[in-house]
């Protein structure tokens, strides 16, 4: 004899249970990606530089984790990609290319999944890779891909003290001192980004010194 009154209730009820395990699981993930993002920003901007490196290496094991458990989530693989640049920025030399072409790898895959690089992030973070990493036969970097990274940016995100900041920085060591000046005045004039205050204006008083440089 069926019961379809009593069948629509459990399977309404299984569905609600899959829906509760859903938001807890995002909300999980959530609160260990704001942790994550708050160290990062209390290390790349108040902790003593000789300090950073061994945090950053900590930081990164711990993106690297969320990641392998939340690896459909752009947000979490960009802010891989962001701590692992930094870690690579940190460590330098040659030791800090492998994290480098990982932290590229990562920033591509987020991409690939949201178009936008978290509301251009990715492209950011790409942009100063490329600029900053060897070229040739020791690895990828490449600054025509620099400067493709820092234009897709900017049409996402034209008042962004990061990316204006970085094209800056970018376009003062091609030689394009003009243009070099116009961004870096963008920057200082840019939108801080809300969650990623210390960091932003860190770099908007990087921005004002460059400015005042050019």
């Amino acid at each position: 004899m069926a019961y379809p009154h009593l069948m629509r209730y459990l399977a309404l009820s299984a569905l609600g249970t899959t829906l509760t395990f859903t938001s807890l699981s995002a909300m999980a993930y959530e609160s260990e990606l704001f942790s994550l993002k708050n160290r990062w920003e209390h290390t790349v901007t108040e902790m003593p530089e000789s300090q950073r490196e061994e945090a950053l290496s900590g930081l990164a094991d711990e993106a690297d984790q969320l990641a392998e458990q939340h690896s459909d989530q752009a947000e979490v693989l960009v802010w891989k990609g962001v701590v692992l640049a930094a870690y690579a920025r940190e460590r330098g030399g040659l030791g800090a290319l492998g994290v480098a072409k990982e932290a590229r790898s990562t920033l591509e895959r987020a991409i690939e999944i949201d178009p936008d690089g978290n509301n251009g992030s990715a492209y950011v973070t790409l942009g100063a890779l490329y600029d900053r990493v060897p070229g040739g036969l020791i690895s990828f970097g490449d600054s025509d891909t620099a400067e493709e990274m820092f234009q897709r940016a900017l049409e996402i995100r034209p008042d962004g003290i990061d990316v204006n900041y970085y094209y800056a920085a970018f376009l003062q060591e091609e030689g394009n001192t003009q243009a070099a000046r116009e961004h870096a005045r963008r920057a200082v004039n840019g939108t801080a980004r809300e969650g990623r205050q210390a960091s932003d204006e860190a770099l908007r008083r990087d921005a004002q010194t460059l400015l005042d440089t050019l």
